[in-house]
C-alpha cells in the first residue's frame, strides 16, 4: 500500500539524494555478538537523512504554495534539508531553530540559503514560533516528521538498504518525532514482513517510547539529553499511528552509552556522527539477541568541533581510557618521583600533573597531587589503584 508511494518519492528525489554506503562493523559486531551493518546517512548531502523528506515534500507543493515560500521548525538537520531543497527549487525559506542548536547547524542552514530565526530552548518552542509565522505571513509550514510526503521521503532509505542486504533480521532506527522510523518501517514491512524494526530514543527524551508502551500519545514537559537531534517533547500523532502498527519495539539509551558509541565509531571507523546519529549503535548492545544480522541507521553527522572534543573526553573516561586521581603527599623531596615510578611500573602514561599545596588538609606539611593518566581499560585502572594502595597511598578517583 505504502511501498509504491515510497518508490515514487525515490524517483522524485533521486537526482539530488545520495545513495549512502552500508558498512560492516567488526568492532560493533564483536561487542554485540551479532553482525552489525551501518547505513551511513551522516555522509548524505546536508549531513543527514532529512534532505530526503524535505525535498520530496517541497517538490510536491503546488506553484502557489511555492510562490509563498516555506517555514519550518527544526533542531538542526531538517533545517538544513529544507534550506537546501528550497534553494534548489528557487523557494524562500524561513527556518526556526532552538537557541541551543549547535552553531554548525545554524551556520550550515544559512549557507544553504535559509533565513534562520532562533526561538526557545527546545524543538517544540521553535515549532510554536514557526506556526505563528505560518499564520501571520502566509508561508507554507513544512513539518519535520508529521507529514506523509516527508515520511515517504525518509522511507527511501529502506529501499536502498534492501538493494544491498536482502536477509536482514533487524533494523535499528533512532526516533525523535518519528518520521524516519515511520518511513523505514512502512517500506521494510512490505518488502519483508518478518523483519523486526526497533526504534531507539534517548532516556531523557523518550516520549514515543512511553506512547508506544502505554498505548496513548504521551507529551513530555521537558527533555534532557545530549542527542539534540532526537530531543522532541511532543511526537507526531501521524507517526505514532504508523509506529504502533509497524514497529516491533522501542528501546532507550543513556547519554553515557551514546558517548561511548560515538567514541568507538570515530576511533575504529574514522566516521563522525552526532549523538542522535549513533543512538542505533548504542542500542545494538542492549538487544537480547545473538547471531542476528542487524542494520543500524547512522542518521546524521552534523556536529561541531567543541562537542566532538567533549564527547571524545567523556567517551575515553567511560571506556576506561582516561583515569584521574588525587593523593595527598608529604611535602618532601622524592614523593612525586615515587608516584611516577609506580605509574611507570604498571605502564600508565601520565598526561597531566597538578601539584597543589593549597588543596591539602594540612597545608604546612602536605601537598595534593592530581594525576591524569592514559590507560588501556577498566582492568588496567584497577591494577593501577591496587599498586598505589599496596605502596601505601590512599587515592581519591576524580574520574
Amino acid at each position: 500500500m505504502y511501498l509504491e508511494k515510497i518508490k515514487k518519492a525515490r524517483e522524485s528525489i533521486k537526482d539530488v539524494v545520495i545513495k549512502t554506503p552500508i558498512i560492516y562493523s567488526d568492532v560493533f559486531s564483536k561487542e554485540t555478538n551479532n553482525q552489525i551493518y551501518m547505513k551511513c546517512e551522516n555522509l548524505q548531502l546536508t549531513g543527514a537523512y532529512k534532505i530526503r523528506g524535505a525535498l520530496n515534500k517541497i517538490r510536491s507543493l503546488s506553484p502557489e504554495q511555492k510562490a509563498k515560500g516555506v517555514v519550518c521548525s527544526s533542531a538542526g538537520n531538517h533545517a538544513q534539508g529544507v534550506a537546501y531543497a528550497s534553494s534548489l527549487e528557487g523557494i524562500k525559506s524561513k527556518i526556526v531553530m532552538p537557541k541551543t542548536t549547535p552553531l554548525i547547524k545554524i551556520q550550515s542552514t544559512k549557507d544553504f540559503g535559509g533565513e534562520v530565526i532562533l526561538s526557545g530552548n527546545v524543538y517544540d518552542d521553535a515549532y510554536n514560533e514557526a506556526k505563528r509565522i505560518e499564520k501571520e505571513e502566509g508561508l507554507f509550514f513544512l513539518h519535520p516528521f508529521n507529514d506523509e510526503d516527508v515520511i515517504f521521503g525518509q522511507g527511501t532509505i529502506a529501499l536502498e538498504i534492501f538493494e544491498d542486504i536482502k536477509d536482514l533480521d533487524i533494523i535499528l532506527c533512532p526516533i525523535g518525532g518519528g518520521g524516519l522510523i515511520s518511513g523505514v518501517s512502512l517500506a521494510a514491512k512490505e518488502i519483508n514482513p518478518n523483519i523486526k524494526i526497533i526504534g531507539v530514543q534517548a532516556e531523557g527524551a523518550n516520549a514515543m517510547e512511553q506512547s508506544f508502551k502505554t498505548g496513548t500519545l504521551v507529551n513530555l514537559s521537558k527533555v534532557n539529553t545530549i542527542a539534540d537531534g532526537i530531543a522532541v517533547k511532543c511526537p507526531g500523532d501521524l507517526t505514532y499511528s504508523f509506529i504502533k502498527d509497524y514497529v516491533d519495539d522501542i528501546v532507550t539509551v543513556s547519554d553515557g552509552e551514546l558517548t561511548e558509541s560515538f567514541l568507538i565509531l570515530s576511533e575504529k571507523h574514522k566516521l563522525l556522527a552526532e549523538p542522535s546519529g549513533v543512538a542505533s549503535l548504542a542500542a545494538a548492545k542492549k538487544l537480547n539477541v545473538k547471531g542476528k544480522k542487524i542494520l543500524s541507521i547512522i542518521s546524521g553527522g552534523n556536529i561541531d568541533m567543541v562537542t566532538i572534543s567533549s564527547l571524545i573526553n567523556s567517551g575515553l573516561v567511560s571506556r576506561g581510557r582516561l583515569f584521574c586521581f588525587s593523593v595527598e603527599l608529604p611535602d618532601v623531596p622524592g614523593e612525586l618521583l615515587e608516584i611516577s615510578r609506580i605509574l611507570s611500573s604498571v605502564n600508565a602514561n601520565v598526561i597531566e600533573l597538578n601539584h597543589n599545596q593549597f588543596k591539602a588538609f594540612d597545608r604546612l606539611k602536605n601537598v595534593v597531587l592530581e594525576v591524569t593518566v592514559e590507560t588501556n581499560g577498566h582492568t588496567h585502572i584497577d591494577t593501577i589503584k591496587a599498586e598505589l594502595k599496596n605502596s601505601g597511598y590512599e587515592i581519591t578517583q576524580v574520574y
